[in-house]
């Protein structure tokens, strides 16, 4: 039995001696989807066509190729089994041929052979996707994998599709067999990477939403727990654009006045669908339901719109071309009422990309006033839009890198002075006042700046000349050092000046005791003290002596 790595181990012991320590090895893993779950070890009949039967013969044949079809094949080795493919690709072709173009051939005993037949087909578990640091780096440009066993999976979801639409459809015996697993199941086929599967999916589940009325709600509940699902935990799921373009169908059907389910909906699922790092994938289907909402609803442009301004992007520039690209789209269906709700922080926000050095941004936001729509709204809100956006405007017409910015800002700045010259002429003039108040703060700050760099040089080099003068009178005069010893003990005790308590208050009363107080400095002889004053020193108030032209002054014994 090999050597299992203990816990703690350094990870570079763990690598083959052929891998240099500095070097993680990188495993990619093949990504690829089996369909083929079992190997077919039976032998392949080929039945005769459908048309060459009797009628009556015929139901008993087309429920024998239902079964056959259920013969699932390895498609991994494209050279095995070749017999039985082609014999299953060609009774799944008389299959839909005889749904699509018959009358009367579905009845109530075909429905359970039917949905078996799906189910075996498509019904699997999508692995997850296993993708390296460096795929992950450019997962918006990697080409999807394709299903290896599409050959026959696409012939059952054209048999499935028609079977449902077909005029023959009875929808109360389906419903014994179509329930919520089955929804279910069908839902986790989203997250295939087959865009072809994902296509026939979404007609199949709105077919299904169409006919089935008691499944709508589960089936509404079901697409927004993925969502919930995709925003809150993996941010990985292939289905989100085919999943919002069927809630887009559905939005438009919603009856007036919406019900609170619906817009909790749109509060709670579409909009914090804007925060995901891949919005890119589905965010023309996701500004589609938006917009939906809003056509129904115009008392929603509030919402919405301080919704999207919470989650605009900061540093994501492709994300903050999308969110404008989307606000425009709202802006085209909001009413003059509305606008006025929204026209302060929407034109803050619209400044401020602008202002931004990306020139994709810049671009789109300025495009704005290329929008006629959009133009009459400012046109009659001129007075609080100008003095918003005006700054930014302004300060870019000249200065931006760009040249194609710098033209559509000038001909932005063109629009709003022929709306209010006047009021042009004000926004120039406060324009330049600010600046120039700015400039002075700036340059007073500047100078204060100067003043205290300067003044702290100052003070820096003032405390060097004073110690340097401190320490050469120390050297020149000799400080008092007095000794008392043993036999004087008794006269200094009563001495009210050197008792511990004059000494005391000395301190206390001296406002600066490190540099106007005498130190005592203990010996190792424990029966005497020195006492060191130096000759700089400013009068200290004794309360017990008589004598204070000195900070210390010596009685006569």
């Amino acid at each position: 039995m090999p050597d299992l790595p203990k816990a703690g181990a350094s990870s570079n012991h763990r690598l083959p001696p052929s891998v240099p320590k500095d070097t993680i090895p990188v495993v990619k893993t093949p990504r690829r989807q089996r369909s083929s779950r079992f190997i077919a070890q039976q032998d392949h009949v080929e039945l005769e066509p459908t048309p060459q039967v009797a009628p009556a013969e015929r139901q008993k044949l087309f429920m024998r190729k239902l079964g056959q079809c259920q013969i699932m094949f390895d498609f991994n080795d494209p050279a095995k089994d070749l017999r039985g493919k082609e014999i299953k690709r060609q009774a799944l072709q008389e299959l839909l041929e005889y749904v699509a173009t018959g009358r009367g051939v579905i009845t109530d005993m075909l429905y359970p052979d039917v949905i078996r037949m799906f189910a075996v087909n498509t019904f699997r578990s999508i692995s997850p996707q296993i993708k390296t640091i460096a795929e992950g780096a450019d997962a918006d440009e990697e080409e999807p994998v394709l299903e290896i066993a599409w050959p026959h999976l696409q012939l059952v979801y054209e048999f499935f599709l028609r079977f449902v639409e077909s005029p023959d459809f009875n929808t109360q015996v389906a419903k014994r067999y179509i329930d919520q697993k089955f929804i279910l199941q069908l839902l986790e086929l989203f997250d295939s990477e087959d865009p072809r599967e994902r296509d026939f999916l979404k007609t199949i589940l709105h077919r299904i939403y169409g006919k089935f009325l008691g499944l709508r709600a589960f089936i509404r509940r079901s697409i927004s727990n993925i969502f919930f699902q995709y925003i809150y935990e993996t941010e990985k799921f292939n289905g989100i654009a085919e999943l919002l373009e069927i809630m887009g169908s559905i939005i438009n059907g919603f009856a007036l006045p919406l019900k609170d389910e619906h817009k909790t909906f749109l509060f709670r699922v579409l909009i914090p669908l804007h925060k995901p790092s891949m919005l890119s994938l589905y965010h023309p289907q996701l500004a589609y339901c938006v917009v939906q909402f809003l056509e129904k609803d115009p008392a929603l442009t509030t919402e919405i719109v301080i919704g999207l301004l919470r989650y605009w992007p900061k540093v994501n520039s492709a994300k903050e071309v999308m969110f404008l690209t989307e606000m425009e789209e709202i802006l085209d269906v909001t009413d003059a009422i509305e606008f006025k709700k929204i026209m302060v922080p929407l034109f803050q926000r619209l400044g401020s990309c602008v202002s931004s050095p990306h020139f994709q941004v810049a671009e789109r936001a300025l495009y704005y006033w290329n929008n006629e729509y959009i133009v009459n709204l400012m046109g009659d809100n001129i007075e609080t839009i100008m003095p918003v956006v005006f700054p930014a405007l302004y300060r870019h017409s000249k200065g931006h890198w760009n040249r194609v910015i710098h033209d559509l800002v000038s001909d932005a700045l063109r629009i709003m002075m022929e709306l209010n010259p006047e009021l042009f002429d004000d926004c120039i003039k406060r324009y330049i006042k600010e600046n120039e108040d700015t400039q002075k703060r700036r340059q007073d700050k500047e100078d204060l700046w100067r003043k205290l760099k300067l003044q702290a040089a100052q003070n820096s080099n003032g405390g060097s000349s004073e110690a340097c003068n401190t320490s050469s009178s120390d050297t020149s005069n000799s400080s008092l050092t007095t000794t008392v010893d043993a036999g004087s003990e008794s006269s200094t005790n009563n001495n009210p000046l050197y008792s511990q308590q004059a000494f005391d208050k000395n301190q206390v009363s001296s406002p600066n005791n490190d540099l106007d107080t005498p130190s005592i400095q203990p010996t190792t002889d424990s029966t005497t003290a020195t006492i060191v004053t130096t000759t700089e020193k400013k009068p200290i108030d004794h309360q017990d002596s008589d004598d204070d032209s000195e900070t210390c002054s010596w009685h006569s014994y």
